[in-house]
């Protein structure tokens, strides 16, 4: 194995059930959970393991639960002495990332993604905003559609560089239809409306990022143990101040996925491990780099192969 990067998924990769096998099989995953259920005050586990689905699926818990689960995978890695030499997570996953990197003690990390997840909700009412990601056409053609549909009082823009030939567009519901709409008339694979209930990412976040910024800054953010390459620069940091700017900044500004990976094998690395639910950035990454290797370890059985070195 050559210079590893462990990555941290995002909101979409959650499911009923997800964690029980960790808190199950591991010491160090049920002290994370139980850690993360009493710094909430409630039983976030719960939530995880048995449903039901649609409180799962609410924005205020889904952020704190997929942070919880990734972080429990993380802690038994770490038990073993596995750890990365940089690491980097998609939207709500730079939490988690951080956290990895020792930037934030747990019980700061589930207090203030519960909160980003509420505020986010908050920033745009139910109905207004809309995601849609866009597959097929290069990023250029999906921003240039936005800038089409977008009119004064209706905007959209690209929020997600996911993979050359994946872009999520965010903003007004009806503007997000009329870009929609021009992209498919332009020979767009599949234009796919994404089931979130606001357009994260998108210019409409911005009364989130402002309630957001004051609660970051009265975190007490450490140096990071290892880099971490941001969303919004997608270049690495490791210092507090950084971190904490790159967090406020990216509640509405662009994921910048591809970019990332792209510096990060610029930069040396070769494997990337999806640490947390799912396998969605093990999929985006492939699409980004070939050649290089890709591994998950979200469940008590991948977890087992990557510590005896079975996953490959």
């Amino acid at each position: 194995m050559g210079k590893v990067a462990y990555l941290f998924p995002g909101q979409g990769s959650q499911f009923v059930g997800m964690g029980a096998d960790l808190e199950a099989a591991f010491p160090e995953a049920r002290e994370v959970f139980r850690r993360a259920d009493a710094a909430l005050g409630e039983e976030l586990s719960g939530l995880c393991f048995a449903g039901p689905e649609e409180h799962l699926r609410l924005t205020a818990n889904t952020q704190p639960a997929i942070l919880t689960v990734s972080l429990a995978a993380f802690a038994v890695l770490a038990a073993h002495g596995r750890t990365p030499a940089a690491v980097a997570g998609h939207s709500l996953g730079e939490y988690s990332a951080i956290g990895a990197a020792g930037g934030l003690v747990l019980e700061d990390l589930v207090r203030i993604v519960r909160l980003r997840g509420q505020l986010m909700q908050e920033a745009v009412p139910v109905g207004v905003g809309a995601m849609v990601a866009v597959l097929g056409p290069p990023r250029s053609e999906v921003e240039a559609a936005c800038r089409e549909a977008s009119q004064a009082e209706s905007v959209v823009v690209a929020v997600n560089f996911n993979a050359p030939e994946q872009t999520v567009i965010a903003g007004h519901a009806a503007a997000v239809a009329r870009a929609g709409a021009l992209l498919s008339q332009r020979g767009a694979k599949r234009v796919v409306p994404l089931p979130v209930s606001a357009p994260f990412h998108s210019p409409l976040m911005r009364p989130a990022r402002e309630r957001l910024a004051p609660a970051l800054a009265a975190l007490p953010f450490a140096t990071l143990s290892v880099p971490l390459y941001t969303n919004v620069d997608a270049i690495p940091v490791l210092e507090p101040e950084a971190v904490r700017e790159s967090l406020v900044r990216q509640v509405d500004a662009p994921v910048r996925w591809v970019e990332s990976i792209q510096r990060m094998v610029a930069d040396g690395f070769d494997t990337f491990v999806e640490v947390g639910p799912g396998s969605v950035l093990s999929g985006l990454v492939k699409r980004i780099a070939r050649g290089v290797t890709t591994l998950q370890v979200g469940t008590a059985a991948q977890v087992e192969a990557f510590l005896t070195g079975s996953e490959a």
